[in-house]
Order: structure tokens, then sequence, then C-alpha cells
């Protein structure tokens, strides 16, 4: 149980900080008055337009770019460990990653082709 001690003594802390900023925040933040203009929306201090039936389209580009940061975040998740027990798997665990890294590349290329990478 002493190895236990550090992490529940970690945990409680954590857990009396959040608690204590949260209480204290409501009334060191200000005043809440409320008028017109901050229960708008904001769009970069220009008059919000109006939507089109059915919430309009999305440019391709939201997508690419939500799917390349996944690619990305996936391929790194799986990488570390992999790196550490390097030894352990032998030419099973090599041959495995290199499937995996032309998976992420073939993503990689599609993102590519479809112009997400081009910031305009």
């Amino acid at each position: 149980m002493e190895l236990y001690t550090p992490i529940v003594v970690l945990f409680a802390i954590a857990t009396a900080f959040a608690v204590f900023s949260v209480a204290l925040a409501a009334p060191m933040a200000g005043p809440k008055r409320k008028n017109k203009a901050k229960s708008e929306a904001y769009e970069c201090g220009i008059e919000p337009t109006p939507k089109a039936p059915g919430g309009g389209k999305f440019p391709i580009k939201f997508y690419l770019t939500a799917m390349i940061f996944i690619v990305f975040d996936i391929e790194i998740i799986f990488l570390y460990p992999w790196a550490v027990a390097f030894d352990s798997l032998g030419m099973f665990g090599f041959v495995e990653m290199v499937l995996f890294i032309v998976t992420v590349f073939i993503a990689y290329a599609y993102v590519w082709r479809r112009g997400g990478l081009d910031w305009d």
C-alpha cells in the first residue's frame, strides 16, 4: 500500500486545487452585468450573417484538418510503446509497424491529394 501513497497524495492535492480554484473564481471573476452586446454571438466584430437552411455546408478542409490531427495523433500513440518494446517484439513487431506506417502514409497521401495541406 505504501507504493500508492504518493499517487493518492497527488490526487488529493490536485482535487483540492481544482475545488479551490472553482470556488474562488466565482467571487473574484468580477460582477456579472448582462447586456445585449455580451449576449450576442461574437464574429470578429462584424454582424453575424444568417445561416442557410439546414446549416449550410462546411468546406472539406475542416474535415481534412481533423483527419490529419487524428492520423498523426494515433500514430504517435502507437509509436512510443513500440519503440520502448522494440527489442522484445522482434521481426513480428517490426513488420507490424511497417504495415501501420504504410497505412498512415496512405491517409497522409489522401489528405495531401485532396488539398488539405494547402493553406489559402
